[in-house]
């Protein structure tokens, strides 16, 4: 298992490569859309942000309550010692819909939601910086499509959920030049 320090060194990664990525993008290049459906990189970019600071909110809340005693540790889950991509491929369909919560509904410029972005690798460090190595075993809130997680796990989301959205970049980028 790795350690809560490598856990977030692989989000703060992920999270690196994705805003090297659409670095030199201008604001017009990151609104544009290939089909009126399709995200842009605006609206990608915002729900990153709004995905992970639920996600570091809602661990930080349960962290909380079970330490305050307000809910009981689980350390038992159907997902329990899986990898999150494991847990991905039984539990997601090919195209999911965004939780309302993590929904793009500001817009705006990239170069906010870039640094907005940015911004929370200090609250991921922060929180990194309470939890103890013996609770990232325990189940921490539910993700609204895959259900229950630990705290291991959802680290794990966090990174795999900035790669994916990484690939649909690359993709929409791809498309801009052809």
């Amino acid at each position: 298992m790795r350690t809560i320090a490598n856990l977030i060194q692989e989000v703060s990664r992920a999270r690196h490569e994705y805003l090297l990525q659409i670095d030199n993008l201008s604001e017009n290049q990151a609104l544009w859309k290939p089909e009126p459906e399709v995200w842009n990189i605006v609206e990608i970019t915002e729900h990153l942000f709004w995905a992970e600071q639920g996600g570091v909110f809602g661990m930080w809340k349960t962290l909380d309550a079970f330490r305050s005693g307000k809910i009981e540790r689980t350390y038992d889950s159907d997902h329990k010692d899986m990898s999150i991509e494991q847990i991905i491929e039984i539990t997601w369909k090919t195209k999911e819909e965004v939780p309302a919560i993590a929904a793009p509904r500001f817009g705006g410029t990239l170069s906010f939601w870039k640094a907005s972005l940015q911004s929370l690798q200090v609250v991921l460090d922060a929180f990194g910086n309470e939890l103890q190595e013996d609770e990232l075993k325990v189940q921490a809130q539910a993700h609204p499509i895959s259900g229950a997680l630990n705290f291991h796990q959802r680290f794990e989301f966090l990174r795999f959920h900035i790669e994916r959205h990484s690939k649909q970049v690359h993709e929409l980028l791809k498309s801009m030049t052809s």
